[in-house]
């Protein structure tokens, strides 16, 4: 009977150092996605200002576009705080890249510019490296998430002050609809 009870209880301290463990690792996991946009964006912060010198002399008219993305990449830099806290004004320089490579359409010297094509690779690639850091940052929330809801994790989860985390998301309807251009 002792070894039995023995054995109830190791099993019992095992699922809950398991369970514990596991929350840890949700958690910095989430801290590693967060870290991650970090790194993106400031990589996209470092491109832009290179981007805006090129474009400078080819799109003479277009000075509202160029300073559109200047503002906008000033306001995610000087906001501060975790991707999850910038990410209204993320999603803003988003837009504004977006729009200005739509607007350099209409330069054709522009377009055939090695350095602004490599800048525009360049700022593509870290796009798409942002979306892919904040899809692996919302799968490992939902993860933790699920975690800290679930019977019986949910207990210990209560017990050691674990609570879900926001995920990544559209702040706003408008950023959610595509861009539109104007000519």
């Amino acid at each position: 009977m002792t070894k039995i009870l023995i054995g109830i209880a190791a099993v019992v301290i095992g699922w809950f150092v398991y369970t514990y463990n596991r929350l840890i690792t949700l958690r910095m996991r989430a801290k590693e996605a967060t870290s991650d946009i970090d790194v993106q964006t400031k990589r996209r912060y470092d491109l832009i200002p290179n981007l805006v010198e090129t474009v400078k002399g080819y799109m003479a008219h277009e000075r509202g576009v160029l300073e559109n993305v200047t503002k906008a990449r000033t306001e995610a830099m000087g906001i501060g705080g975790s991707a999850l806290e910038r990410e209204g004004k993320e999603n803003a320089l988003s837009g504004t890249l977006k729009t200005l490579f739509a607007v350099a359409e209409n330069y054709p010297q522009l377009k055939a510019n090695e350095n602004f094509l490599e800048l525009q690779r360049e700022l593509t690639d870290t796009e798409d490296k942002i979306q892919a850091a904040r899809r692996f940052y919302n799968a490992t929330v939902r993860d933790l998430n699920t975690k800290i809801q679930v019977f019986p994790a949910s207990i210990i989860a209560k017990m050691f002050g674990f609570s879900e985390v926001k995920f990544f998301e559209a702040a706003s309807e408008a950023e959610r609809e595509p861009v539109k251009v104007k000519f």
